[in-house]
């Protein structure tokens, strides 16, 4: 089974050899800091940036025509990387028998983006387990279509292997450096181009954490440095709350040199709204404090938050089995898996922020409904494996 119809596209030369943006666009948290309204995100977003990361598309297999709108809408200079499908990467874990069907689509699916030479990589992030739970990695690197740009992201110390980098050098694949707390920051340049995610460096968890301006200079020598091994850099911020990546974005391009006025002022902007630095430590004392109220004020914001305590205590029904919780929200289903890491909402606004992994309304009032410690096991572990936990709406 090999991909041969997208072999035709050729690597781009873009005009700007380090590319800098975010994990994501369509948070409404970053309303205010860095958006003036809902409206438009993706367009202002582009004002400012020339790259973003495709998150959705880890979570559902999403249509050519929907890949076709972002491709349009795009500017010239703009590059799209997209994130694998979880059935790929997660369930199948690269098993390219297995995932055949899922692979076939989404390179299906993506194919505008190719077409539009709007492509910047696909990123392919496993899951934290190490080589020997998957062993197919050469295999489904073999399948990928040639021509289009790939990035493997490990979360796992056994990968950190000669023998692993070897091979991703054999099929020009990156290999993704990371910021974070499991795995060392390696340069390691295994193909034409690098890819770079900045995760955060708070350890429960992790993407709760906005980057001082001394954390970033190291990593700006360092991009520097790659420029001399590759022709591409693709960098994204994936610390997305309350604003702070794209802040910790435009920090990093004025400190290599890129920011021009549009993107200073911006940045002077955002200085005067993110002024707390390790929100995620505060998160989680909240939590293990049992102050249920001040962690959802983060996880759902103000505006949420109020939301959700005006609905009557008698809307509310909820029950245990095992690890899971089954409960109604006025007329709305909420389900939580602790096993399976799944939280499972059906009303609109949990629908739109399920990328953003935000807490609608309905969440708030529930969790303020629990006894304490269930919502202190649950929200505990969401905080803590964010990146884990599938949020899953109606499709």
């Amino acid at each position: 089974m090999h991909l041969e119809s997208l072999d035709e596209f050729l690597l781009d030369r873009p005009t700007s050899r380090i590319r800098i943006g975010t994990s994501g666009w369509d948070y409404d948290d970053w309303i205010g800091p860095f958006y003036e309204s809902e409206r438009g995100m993706l367009s202002t977003y582009m004002k400012f940036f020339n790259t973003v990361e495709v998150n959705s598309s880890f979570y559902a297999l999403h249509s050519e025509k929907f890949f076709e709108s972002l491709a349009r809408a795009a500017p010239p200079s703009f590059l799209y990387s997209v994130k694998a499908y979880k059935a790929i990467t997660h369930k199948k874990l690269l098993n390219p028998r297995a995932a055949e069907p899922e692979i076939q689509a989404f390179f299906k699916s993506i194919r505008p983006l190719v077409e539009y030479r709007k492509l910047g990589a696909v990123l392919v992030q496993l899951p934290p387990k190490g080589r020997r739970e998957i062993p197919w990695l050469e295999s489904f690197l073999a399948e990928l279509p040639r021509g289009v740009r790939t990035a493997v992201e490990f979360r796992d110390t056994s990968w950190l292997d000669k023998e692993v980098f070897k091979t991703l050098e054999r099929y020009n694949v990156a290999y993704v450096i990371v910021d974070e707390p499991l795995l060392p920051p390696v340069l390691e340049v295994t193909a034409s181009f690098s890819y770079v995610r900045w995760h955060g460096r708070g350890e429960r968890p992790w993407y709760y954490y906005h980057y001082s301006l001394e954390e970033l200079k190291p990593w700006a020598e360092k991009l520097k440095q790659l420029t001399e091994q590759v022709e591409l850099i693709l960098g994204y911020f994936n610390n997305h709350f309350r604003g702070f990546a794209p802040h910790n974005a435009l920090q990093m391009l004025a400190l290599l040199g890129l920011a021009d006025g549009r993107r200073e002022r911006m940045l002077a902007k955002m200085e005067e709204h993110i002024a707390t630095p390790h929100v995620g430590e505060s998160l989680m004392r909240d939590l293990e404090a049992g102050e249920i109220e001040r962690a959802l004020r983060i996880l759902a914001g103000e505006r949420r938050f109020h939301r959700g305590l005006e609905i009557s205590d008698g809307e509310v029904s909820y029950n245990f089995s095992e690890r899971k919780v089954f409960a109604r929200v006025k007329s709305y289903v909420v389900e939580v898996d602790l096993a399976e890491k799944r939280l499972y909402h059906d009303c609109e606004d949990w629908r739109k922020s399920v990328e953003s992994k935000r807490f609608c309304k309905h969440l708030v009032k529930l969790f303020t409904m629990l006894p304490v410690e269930t919502s202190k096991e649950v929200l505990s572990n969401i905080v803590t494996n964010l990146e884990d936990w599938e949020f899953s709406s109606p499709s």
